[in-house]
């Protein structure tokens, strides 16, 4: 089977990293001498990512495409998983102090989360092999006295005071534990510094503190020289919160969010957000996202560039074939799909799509000898509100059960109901209810 960092090699013309990320829009902050060590030698490189959920989202995207890029071109990706730093929570630009994990709760999430770094990065890889490390396995066996000692006499408070995520916190308080985030993370930095020869940290902007002083103690340690590189933190053109729905976060478990609203919510960015995602989110070439924004700026009702990055994260995250059903699916709720496709939604797929739309729950002695649909839509339920509008409508040809028009003479048995359990019943164009049969 073909390794997912290998997917889209063929559509890549060769640049350096620091140049693939510059036209991507992906570089918000990065040190002196960064682009020529890169471009000079083989780099061991990491992203932090704290195991809150036992699911990524899609905010931790850009430091999967950090990495990901980072490893295609030649240079040595690692994964830590704060399993030490996740029990105390990072204070960078939060307005209050985080709920605090138990092992256990992070030894689950840890499981969960592995699964999913594989679709991004290839571990198996004889030259350049991508690790996942959890903190906790060099941060648990450290005594308090040990860090204030060996780790805190380095950095002064005057140093961590002075850094943004820390000062924003000072007029609403904060807790000894998170100041001393950034020395933890620190720590990490130095550790991997000295066992991985890990000479870079890479994470989004609001990281940049906790980078620097992971630099500066490694400076001050060993007299080695480290660096970092940050991206922007993505934010909508309307100023809302990017992989915010009202259901909360965007998930990478099908689980949590289907591949089906996972599909959707690519599917309705704007043009203005897709032209900036399509590049960060994708490992689509230069020549062709540009071709493809003057096509789209030709035929924006098309909806070319929403349609090709939904279709690329569905498939690099879940699956083609669930790629393939969210497509049929979105055909089936805007009007074109038909009744074998509709039959051919599995369960969780049909609920997901027609989400939120009017259940009506009927037994299924109704159906035993068939019931007449206008029965079953002014009578059964109150689809329409009396016999006469059903049947005018349906005169029309205005109704629709399971995708196939029916007659106000139609019949409705137990043999028409869907994996033998719903109906979905449409009136009009955009008007669906469902029929749940018990």
């Amino acid at each position: 089977m073909e390794k997912p960092v290998n997917l889209y090699l063929n559509k890549m013309r060769k640049m350096s990293f620091v140049e693939e990320l510059k036209w991507r829009g992906m570089i918000h902050d990065i040190m002196p001498k960064t682009t020529e060590i890169l471009d000079k030698e083989q780099i061991t490189a990491y992203v932090g990512l704290d195991p809150t959920s036992d699911s990524l989202h899609i905010g931790h995207l850009v430091s999967l495409m950090l990495l990901k890029h980072l490893q295609q071109n030649g240079h040595k990706p690692l994964v830590v998983m704060g399993g030490a730093t996740g029990m105390i929570g990072d204070p960078s630009f939060k307005s209050e102090e985080r709920s605090l994990l138990s092992l256990d709760e992070i030894e689950h999430n840890l499981l969960g989360i592995k699964k999913q770094l594989s679709k991004f990065l290839d571990f198996d890889s004889k030259s350049n092999a991508a690790e996942l490390l959890n903190n906790y396995d060099w941060t648990k066996d450290y005594t308090f006295l040990e860090f204030i000692r060996d780790i805190g006499k380095h950095i002064t408070v005057n140093y961590m005071m002075a850094k943004d995520s820390v000062k924003k916190r000072i007029a609403t308080g904060i807790s000894f534990t998170e100041f001393s985030y950034q020395l933890l993370q620190g720590f990490d930095y130095l550790h991997l510094y000295q066992t991985k020869n890990c000479r870079l940290q890479m994470g989004g902007s609001d990281q940049w503190g906790n980078i620097t002083t992971g630099v500066e103690l490694i400076r001050r340690v060993t007299g080695g020289e480290a660096f970092g590189l940050t991206c922007p933190l993505i934010k909508k053109a309307d100023g809302g919160k990017f992989g915010k729905t009202e259901k909360g976060n965007v998930w990478l478990d099908p689980s949590k969010t289907s591949p089906y609203s996972f599909y959707q919510f690519w599917l309705n960015c704007s043009d203005e957000d897709t032209k900036k995602y399509i590049r960060i989110f994708t490992l689509l070439p230069k020549e062709e996202i540009e071709s493809m924004e003057k096509e789209h700026d030709a035929n924006p009702h098309l909806r070319i560039m929403q349609k090709t990055l939904a279709k690329e994260l569905t498939i690099c995250v879940h699956s083609e074939k669930d790629y393939l059903a969210s497509v049929e699916a979105s055909k089936i709720l805007f009007g074109a799909g038909t009744a074998e496709s509709l039959s051919a939604l599995s369960k969780e797929m049909f609920f997901t799509v027609f989400e939120g739309v009017p259940q009506y729950n009927i037994a299924a002695s109704k159906f035993q000898d068939g019931i007449n649909i206008v029965e079953l839509l002014a009578e059964e339920t109150n689809i329409f509100s009396s016999k006469g509008e059903a049947r005018r409508m349906l005169k029309e040809n205005g109704v629709s059960v399971n995708k196939i028009k029916v007659s106000d003479t139609s019949i409705i048995g137990l043999n028409e109901l869907i994996n033998n359990q719903y109906l979905l019943i449409q009136k009009g164009k955009k008007n669906y209810y469902v029929i749940l049969v018990h």
